[in-house]
């Protein structure tokens, strides 16, 4: 397994606690991962920390651009590993322009086909590719003006 893939599981983990016990904060939930997972490659647990600060600093436009896209589900009825995996991939396609976008869906869809239910891979799939479209489409626009 590469070391983004890994960061990424890691990073589901993470988002996964903190969904679980929103009391115990984004400092405390890290404190306890860095400890837990002293054996992992620094390049990795910086990877995952990054993702996990990144969502939750972009937290709100990422639960809007899912919420707008995920007919008939409201957020809460989600199951936790779909919507923290689509956080984990909205916030790469649409704040991270270094990681390309085809990479950044496939990882999220493998990542739900190992944690999730047997649904959970066309769920997590087709609310990722129409935020990856209305990403296209912004890009295009910014770039006609």
């Amino acid at each position: 397994m590469g070391i983004r893939r890994e960061a990424r599981e890691l990073a589901l983990q993470i988002l996964y606690a903190l969904d679980a016990n929103p009391a115990s904060g984004l400092r405390e939930t890290l404190q306890t991962f860095r400890e837990e997972q002293a054996d992992t490659p620094a390049r990795t647990r910086e990877f995952a920390e990054g993702l996990v600060v990144g969502v939750q600093e972009h937290r709100a436009a990422i639960d809007t651009a899912i919420r707008d896209r995920s007919k008939n589900w409201a957020l809460a009825r989600m199951p936790r590993v779909d919507l923290n995996v689509m956080r984990l991939a909205a916030y790469e396609l649409m704040f991270r322009g270094d990681i390309p976008k085809k990479v950044t869906i496939n990882e999220a869809i493998e990542i739900a086909r190992r944690f999730g239910d047997k649904d959970s891979p066309a769920f997590v799939n087709g609310i990722l590719d129409e935020i990856e479209a209305c990403a296209k489409t912004e890009e295009a626009a910014e770039e006609q003006i």
